[in-house]
């Protein structure tokens, strides 16, 4: 019987048992996957355990059980070698298909990537053509409107407005 079933059967929970079982230092037998395995002889002693608690005994009181002797599991072994080599042979074949499947996205992935800088190259390649021509056209544009000689104001002279002497004064302020 596994833990729950044996607490089913003494009307405790699973973590009670598991708990007896870690405080007394019990010997029970595990299974491959680590869970408690309890045979008839292991649930006689539990029993006798509850039966203890219930008359007030506390768990620390009782005394650990005698030392069992060590079960031994059994693992059954395969006898065909047939069977084996078949098991191999499946597993050489789904290795294969996931390192070609990995190959594959690989593959797709750099194709992908590689398209992606083409095409920022192009974009690279139409941006540097419009910046040749902006300054193409900005070269005209200067040149048209430079003329070739200085401006020169008339007579050297700029005409200025006449300022009062009060705002002269005062044109901080302002």
């Amino acid at each position: 019987m596994n833990t729950s079933e044996v607490a089913k059967l003494l009307g405790v929970s699973a973590s009670t048992i598991q708990r007896w079982v870690k405080q007394l230092e019990l010997p029970m037998e595990r299974n491959e996957r680590g869970h408690y395995h309890f045979n008839n002889e292991d649930i006689e002693l539990l029993k006798n355990i509850q039966t203890q608690i219930q008359h007030g005994t506390l768990l620390q009181e009782i005394a650990p059980a005698q030392e069992k002797k060590a079960r031994k599991g059994t693992v059954k072994t395969i006898e065909n070698s047939a069977e084996l080599e078949r098991l191999y042979s499946i597993v050489s074949e789904l290795e294969a298909k996931v390192n070609s499947k990995a190959d594959s996205v690989a593959s797709y992935q750099l194709l992908q990537h590689r398209r992606e800088i083409e095409d920022l190259q192009s974009q690279v390649i139409e941006l540097s053509k419009q910046v040749e021509s902006l300054h193409s056209q900005l070269y005209e544009i200067k040149k048209t409107t430079m003329p070739d000689k200085p401006l020169v104001l008339d007579q050297g002279k700029v005409n200025r407005k006449k300022k009062n002497i009060v705002s002269s004064l005062f044109g901080f302020l302002g």
